[in-house]
């Protein structure tokens, strides 16, 4: 008998766990598409990708609010973040 109960407990344990991974509030293809490029607003090092030439990718950017960098930011909030250079741009800003 104690053997059955560990046993159905240990089912009931492995199908919460699996349940709460499965219940994300949003898949990452979801989150991705409520995204934009946002260039000029990411601090040096801190891109997500495109940092000009003779840079890779992500976290290359050499300056803070680098025009040629980009940072991943929800939808519609990009033009209205405020940097000291100005605003972000959802076009690649010449330095």
């Amino acid at each position: 008998m104690t053997q059955r109960s560990l046993a159905i407990t240990t089912l009931a344990l492995a199908a919460l766990a699996s349940g709460a991974a499965m219940a994300q509030d949003k898949p990452m293809a979801d989150k991705m598409a409520s995204m934009e490029k946002c260039y000029g607003v990411s601090m040096a090092g801190k891109n997500d990708c495109a940092a000009g030439p003779g840079t890779t990718c992500a976290g290359t950017s050499k300056t803070d609010y680098q025009g040629n960098a980009w940072k991943n930011v929800p939808t519609g909030t990009c033009t209205t973040m405020k940097t000291p250079k100005g605003t972000g741009s959802l076009t690649p800003i010449k330095s």
